[in-house]
């Protein structure tokens, strides 16, 4: 029988590193590029899912879920988007939306204040239990993404720790040509001083700048990790993306994983990414339900909503269009929602109090249901947003 004892296969050049490694033991590592699921920490990063809306020119969660734009100092405000890909290089490989950021008109220029920015936060529990050997600095992970500018420049991405040791790595995408969609990989590696704990709160920020004034950067090193310092987030930054009107920075396919190697995106279900995203965020849109008017004169009214999903934390709960597009009936007459009164929360449901604009019966079972007198709606939100 022959036998073939070799320490390691390579491609033919030897200019990518060993794809299999062999060990004496005989066990063996290996490079390997398929769809390998449950290795991207990221959540949405296709941009598939926008619970809130599909557009906005508000700051912070409001289009696609789990991503924040950030924006400050300007003129006119940025807006940020769920778009369809219909064509390109992404397009080819699965992709069908993107987060796109188009600039207003800044026309005070570039100031030293004033940035924009898109950001995702990943737990801490989900870094300390992802496999990454972190305090090693031989041990990577590697985030990649699909990016496409309106200009010609180059941008920076920045990963900030939160835990103990708040720690600050930036790198660079390289100029970007105008209009055309890019794939950037990088890998990052371990540091000794970084920490995640094992629970739900926040452990790291990616942030990709589309602009930073300079009370925010200056001389610093790339390509490695430090202690952060709030004066100096990133190299000083091209200011074209930012005193462009219009100008447009879009983003998709973003996954980050344990290891020195890209694979291949890995692509889950809406339904999947669905139940993802809602341990962060759940929206009811005139919900239907019965609880009880407690008594009469008190214009009250209390009903109970079990979560699809637990959520990361107990949430905030806001209600937006209260009263336009739901009513109470109990029966024998109707009362329209006039005020969110008070709620009772934990990560698996919520006890909502809602204020009438009338009064009902006494103790009586009653209905919370779509009032059919108008077209609006009534869309009750709970929030756990890193």
């Amino acid at each position: 029988m022959s036998q073939l004892k070799v320490n390691a296969i390579s491609d033919a050049a030897g200019a990518n590193g060993n794809a299999i490694t062999l060990a004496s033991d005989g066990t063996c590592t290996a490079k390997i590029t398929n769809n390998l699921s449950n290795r991207n920490l990221i959540i949405n990063g296709a941009m598939l899912l926008a619970q809130r809306a599909t557009t906005s020119t508000a700051d912070g969660y409001k289009t696609v879920d789990r991503w924040q734009v950030n924006y400050g100092g300007e003129n006119e405000v940025p807006t940020q988007a769920q778009v369809a890909l219909t064509t390109g290089s992404p397009y080819d490989l699965g992709f069908r939306k993107v987060l796109k950021v188009t600039n207003g008109n800044q026309t005070s220029g570039a100031g030293a204040t004033d940035y924009a920015r898109i950001r995702y936060k990943l737990e801490s529990q989900d870094l300390a239990s992802s496999g990454w050997n972190y305090k090693s600095a031989s041990s990577y992970i590697t985030l990649s993404f699909w990016v496409k500018s309106s200009v010609a420049q180059n941008f920076y991405v920045q990963c900030k720790t939160s835990n103990t040791w708040d720690g600050n790595y930036v790198f660079e995408t390289g100029s970007l040509s105008a209009d055309t969609w890019t794939k950037i990989t990088h890998s990052i590696p371990g540091n000794s001083n970084l920490v995640f704990d094992n629970a739900a709160n926040e452990g790291i920020y990616i942030a990709w700048h589309l602009f930073r004034g300079t009370d925010n950067t200056g001389a610093m090193s790339l390509n490695t990790w430090a202690a952060e310092n709030s004066s100096l987030l990133t190299p000083d930054q091209t200011s074209t993306w930012w005193t462009t009107n219009d100008a447009t920075y879009e983003l998709t396919g973003v996954q980050l994983e344990v290891g020195d190697v890209a694979t291949d995106f890995e692509h889950r279900s809406y339904s999947d990414e669905l139940a993802r995203c809602q341990r962060y965020y759940q929206q009811y849109v005139n919900p239907c339900c019965t609880g009880v008017v407690p008594d009469n004169g008190s214009k009250a009214y209390s009903i109970g909503l079990q979560f699809q999903t637990r959520m990361r934390a107990v949430p905030t709960l806001t209600i937006t269009n209260a009263g336009d597009g739901q009513n109470v009936h109990d029966g024998s007459s109707g009362a329209d929602i006039a005020s969110l009164n008070a709620a009772d929360r934990n990560v698996d449901g919520a006890s909502i109090y809602l204020n009438l604009d009338s009064d009902l019966g006494d103790f009586r079972p009653a209905t919370l249901g779509r009032n059919d007198q108008t077209t609006n709606t009534t869309t009750y939100k709970f929030s756990t947003e890193l």
